[in-house]
């Protein structure tokens, strides 16, 4: 039987798919699995032998909907929709309308916006993790959670060998940047955290994001701190996996990277700061005890994805000093 798995984005919401998606591909190797998603994504998936990747366009406009219904109505079986949005519960109709079953995720959005907006009923909510195990239960499969880690890719791991040499000392990764300011800590903070650890001889930061500006802002630092290096819009997302697998830890915010570091088994001190863990959005199987955030703050969670705006113009969520990050590590 062939499943087609709907999940568009963002980076990190694809990543949390993947170690359920992985436990399928090993509980049922006799079924195909088609992941429709962003082309630069199908990295996490190269190991699984039965997961196919269908490129999609991110957004998914409506001739790319009508395209893909077209093409997949003759190659899948049943849909699970991931991602439950206006353009994917029209192609849901389409396939149901060919004789598909179609199954959607549960996503609560209405208890999360209750929950940032009003802060009412404040508790804690299913993971991501759970919310896509229970759409896969609903269509008829059954998941674990024994997935450690993504398979070596072998021809990206050589790159990195030949990029970076022998590992010597402590890799240390520190991916500074999330979609929104107010889950990210303020510059002077982070520079100071990379100051510290630079300190030490036998420590090598990598630096890791994406988009120009933070390529840019992550070039400079480099060329200031000693052994400090900036990896992004370097490397290929296979590579940056593989890069992570060599660190000895990765700090980060609530972001993707968390997830990514997840997906090789890296552990992960993740900073949180308007977000709060209790929306669902923890890594898989990340300690608890790495979560780095202020817990006496009443307005938290204000926002379940980052926001730019603070109600009280403070950013309070965001006054973490570096030492606590430093002890942590």
């Amino acid at each position: 039987m062939t499943y087609l798995i709907i999940r568009l984005a963002t980076l990190g919401n694809v990543a949390m798919t993947v170690p359920v998606i992985a436990s399928l591909s090993r509980r049922y190797p006799n079924d195909r699995f088609i992941i429709a998603s962003k082309k630069e994504l199908s990295a996490m998936f190269a190991s699984m032998p039965n997961v196919v990747f269908w490129e999609v366009d991110n957004h998914l406009d409506w001739p790319g909907t009508w395209r893909l219904w077209r093409v997949l109505r003759h190659e899948a079986d049943a849909v699970i929709d991931l991602q439950d949005v206006l353009r994917t519960r029209v192609f849901d109709l389409f396939m149901r309308l060919s004789g598909k079953r179609v199954t959607r995720v549960h996503y609560g959005r209405i208890r999360k916006h209750l929950i940032t907006v009003w802060g009412i009923g404040r508790r804690t909510l299913p993971t991501e993790f759970e919310r896509y195990e229970d759409a896969f239960r609903r269509a008829g499969l059954q998941t674990d959670r024994e997935f450690k880690a993504l398979k070596v890719n072998r021809a990206a791991a050589k790159t990195v060998k030949e990029r970076f040499g022998e590992k010597e000392g402590r890799w240390i990764g520190l991916a500074p940047f999330a979609k929104s300011r107010s889950n990210m800590l303020p510059y002077r903070v982070t520079k100071e955290i990379i100051e510290r650890l630079t300190k030490e001889e036998q420590t090598r930061v990598f630096l890791f994001g994406a988009g120009s500006v933070e390529c840019e802002m992550l070039r400079q630092w480099a060329t200031v701190f000693p052994r400090t290096e900036s990896i992004a819009g370097v490397l290929q997302l296979s590579e940056e996996l593989e890069l992570m697998r060599h660190l000895d830890v990765m700090i980060c915010m609530d972001s993707a990277n968390q997830h990514l570091s997840s997906l090789v088994g890296l552990r992960a001190i993740s900073v949180w700061c308007a977000t709060h863990p209790c929306i669902g959005f923890s890594g898989w199987k990340q300690r608890s005890e790495d979560i780095i955030q202020i817990n006496d703050l009443r307005c938290r969670p204000c926002t379940c994805h980052g926001t730019n705006h603070c109600r009280y113009s403070n950013y309070a969520c965001r006054q973490i000093d570096a030492e606590t990050i430093i002890q942590q590590i």
